[in-house]
């Protein structure tokens, strides 16, 4: 097994102990991560396609609709005809999202402030430029095929020893035409 204290264990354990707490907090204002998640990238974004949104916050479309029907019930958000295609619909905040919005950023700081507080200023400043730095390059496409094929070491064939071949059928002649 793997040290758990190597990269990859380490950034998912402390991502998901993030999320954890900051899913907590939310809560109490009657929010879920996954509304706070979509509320973020709305408010970056909007005028955004319901598809477009899905994949930035990494939800099913089909979940994204059932998080995006609660938040209109809610009058969160409101949803309007794409202009340039009838099928598809823009995602806009309402009023009633920005005080939400506000006090999900409260948490989010204060969250941010217990964890990092007590290490030296730069080194938050370090750890951030760090972070886009890993977004950045993960973000990146790839270039790899999805399903690349994993190298095999060449390991020799058996030899065919004499009983084998006694026993194997003979070829047939090849006739050429």
């Amino acid at each position: 097994m793997d040290n758990p204290r190597n990269f990859g264990y380490l950034l998912v354990d402390v991502s998901r102990l993030y999320l954890r707490r900051f899913a907590q907090r939310a809560a109490v204002l009657g929010v879920t991560l996954a509304q706070g998640k979509t509320l973020g990238y709305l408010k970056r974004n909007e005028g955004i396609a319901q598809a477009r949104l899905a994949e930035l916050c990494d939800i099913e479309p089909m979940a994204l609709v059932r998080i995006l029907d609660r938040m209109e019930a809610d009058g969160w958000i409101e949803r309007r005809a794409d202009p340039r295609d009838r099928r598809a619909k823009c995602l806009y905040l309402r009023p009633a999202a920005h005080p939400v919005l506000a006090e999900l950023a409260k948490i989010g700081a204060r969250l941010r402030e217990e964890a990092i507080g007590g290490a030296p200023a730069r080194d938050g400043t370090v750890f951030m430029r760090v972070l886009e730095h890993l977004y950045e390059k993960l973000s990146e496409p790839d270039g790899a095929p999805a399903c690349a094929p994993a190298a095999r070491p060449a390991t020799p064939r058996p030899r065919a020893t004499a009983a084998k071949t006694a026993k194997a059928k003979p070829r047939k002649a090849a006739v050429r035409r």
